[in-house]
């Protein structure tokens, strides 16, 4: 039997797993050969993220729980490449690999999903609102409203499941996700970035690879979205100026308008009582300079007190 050209290494949930389609389906129209039978392997690892979807994951290492075992498998050869949803890389990767490619990017915002109200401002008194992400949780408080936020982890069908279940009365999900697995239907409304800015990176999919692969490398670089790489630069970059992980309420998005690079941030308490937010513009060959000085100035701002408290909490 001949072994395949490329080994794509996933985690083995729905969305995961749609993404790693995704990567195949752009490998296979930007080079024949990989078109052919059996030329890409699709290797399914499971995480300590999917192991753990019962656990905060902040108390147990944040989100490189969903990548490290993909790591290890790429670093170790049993892999050519990881796909990754960006959002749950951290911002320093293991020594000996690298990003090298990010396909181009699906709508970055938030979604509500309810069946009660067709906005966050218009969900009744007490409403109980299912969501493990500090971020989601703080910036739906911040307005300030009448909500009670109860955790809701596992995939996005699970979590949908819950909600037509009537365990909670809304939840707020990734327009991307969504999309990628057909199920976009339920959405009640897409949030504005103003209200709900997005996490870092989110909607976008990232393939790393080992380093010193050149083989991988060429294969990936036609597929790599240059506006996408900009936008997730300095997004990343924000995440990597404020130490960012998944116990840190933050916000990033990055947006080219007429030749100019737009970045929006933010920090926010858990419990929405305070917000800080800085905007940069500039040049998109600025773009990792423009993320880190708006990181700077947030933890600046933010002080050593902002965030405390926070051991313990919901991630993500």
């Amino acid at each position: 039997m001949v072994p395949p050209l490329l080994r794509i290494g996933t985690r083995g949930s729905p969305l995961a797993l749609a993404q790693a389609g995704e990567l195949r389906h752009w490998l296979e129209a930007a080079h024949e050969e990989l078109a052919e039978p059996g030329a890409i392997a699709t290797v399914t690892i499971r995480t300590s993220g999917d192991a753990m979807a019962d656990r905060n994951l902040s108390e147990e290492g944040g989100k490189g729980l969903f990548t490290k075992e993909i790591e290890e498998a790429l670093l170790a050869g049993a892999i050519d490449l990881a796909v990754h949803s960006m959002k749950d890389v951290t911002a320093g990767l293991p020594k000996g690999l690298a990003i090298s490619c990010l396909l181009p990017r699906a709508d970055p915002r938030d979604a509500l999903i309810s069946a009660k109200a067709a906005s966050l401002k218009a969900l009744p008194k007490n409403a109980v609102l299912g969501t493990s992400s500090l971020r989601r949780q703080a910036l739906a408080l911040y307005a300030p409203r009448d909500l009670r936020i109860v955790p809701l982890r596992g995939n996005v069908g699970t979590r949908l499941d819950k909600l037509r279940s009537g365990s909670i009365d809304a939840t707020i999900l990734a327009v991307a996700g969504l999309r990628r697995l057909g199920l976009a239907s339920p959405i009640a409304a897409i949030l504005d970035p103003a209200e709900m800015l997005p996490a870092p990176a989110q909607g976008a999919i990232g393939v790393e690879i080992r380093e010193n692969d050149g083989k991988a490398r060429r294969y990936l670089s036609p597929l790599n979205d240059k506006a996408t790489e900009i936008c997730i630069k300095a997004e990343r970059a924000v995440l990597a100026a404020l130490g960012g992980d998944c116990r840190t309420p933050l916000g990033a998005l990055a947006t080219l308008e007429g030749g100019k690079l737009v970045l929006d941030a933010l920090v926010i308490r858990p419990d929405g009582s305070d917000r800080l937010a800085v905007r940069r513009e500039g040049s998109p060959k600025e773009a990792a300079a423009l993320g880190a000085d708006a990181g700077a100035e947030l933890k600046a701002r933010a002080g050593a007190d902002f965030f405390a408290g926070l051991a313990g909490k919901a991630g993500r």
